[in-house]
């Protein structure tokens, strides 16, 4: 069956099929839960230290970069020449955390579906769950990595301003991009597999493209406005400012890719609840 086949054209049939993927969800959020515990859960079974890997390997990452960077390049950041080595790792720490969440999702969407063929078959099972669930554990990771940032830049930096209470709503347009691309390549990775070939190098050139080793004041004048087209850069640099800065949000910005991000999630779900019903033929 053709990936074109099972695609209904545009009509009032839409808002139906997005009615009914967010009831189901919703009725089976007890289901929903038991998911994201055990895809939680099964990223460390079987290591001594199970889910403190989550913090530990935030902190790890944050120690390589600070030495890399900060130690061997002597990097300096634009427009904050008087930084010290910890405020340069926190620096990079947020840039990584925000990146490390996005790579995480896109790498692991594309063969979602094939990871869980048994759940295809099965008629009753929500399939539209899956990169929910995959992104949800992902929010999780995060939501542990900011944390320990939020700890580093109250006892070893210079504290926090009230503007670090913004955070959940800074990197939600970010999460609703990440949640919409996702269900997007889960689709895609059952009928195209190179898919999965392909999104490891885009992702590698997201990080280049994105402000987390340079901040965006650094870039030429002429391609600033672009950044603005980049979910993941304008979520940086937003988090960068409430947490490390003490910085309010430039809100028109931040709705913009909230409407954005919104838009993408909605359309991942419609294609996602309109091409899984030529899974079971493919798989």
């Amino acid at each position: 069956m053709s990936l074109s086949n099972l695609i209904t054209p545009a009509g009032a049939g839409h808002d139906r099929v997005l009615y009914r993927v967010f009831h189901q969800c919703w009725l089976q959020r007890q289901l929903f839960l038991k998911l994201l515990r055990r895809d939680f859960a099964e990223r460390y079974r079987g290591s001594y230290l199970g889910l403190l890997w989550s913090l530990l390997l935030p902190l790890l990452s944050l120690l390589v970069f600070t030495f890399f960077f900060g130690v061997i390049f002597q990097m300096r950041w634009a427009g904050r020449s008087d930084a010290s080595l910890g405020d340069l790792a926190l620096i990079l720490f947020v840039g990584m955390a925000l990146y490390n969440f996005l790579a995480e999702c896109l790498n692991r969407a594309p063969g979602l579906i094939l990871a869980h063929q048994n759940y295809v078959k099965n008629v009753v099972f929500p399939l539209e769950m899956l990169p929910a669930v995959m992104v949800a554990s992902a929010v999780l990771t995060l939501a542990a990595t900011l944390l320990v940032i939020l700890l580093l830049q109250a006892t070893l930096g210079s504290g926090l301003s009230w503007t670090a209470l913004l955070l959940p709503v800074m990197v939600l347009p970010l999460i609703l991009f990440v949640l919409g691309l996702s269900g997007f390549l889960a689709s895609l990775g059952v009928y195209i597999r190179d898919i999965q070939q392909l999104i490891i190098p885009l992702v590698q050139l997201m990080m280049f493209l994105s402000p987390v080793f340079y901040p965006v004041a650094a870039l030429p004048e002429a391609m600033r406005p672009w950044v603005q087209f980049n979910p993941l850069a304008l979520a940086i640099e937003q988090t960068r400012g409430i947490i490390l800065f003490g910085q309010a949000p430039h809100w028109m910005p931040y709705l913009l890719s909230l409407v954005a991000g919104g838009l993408i999630a909605l359309l991942g779900v419609w294609w996602f609840a309109r091409t899984r019903r030529g899974f079971a033929d493919v798989l």
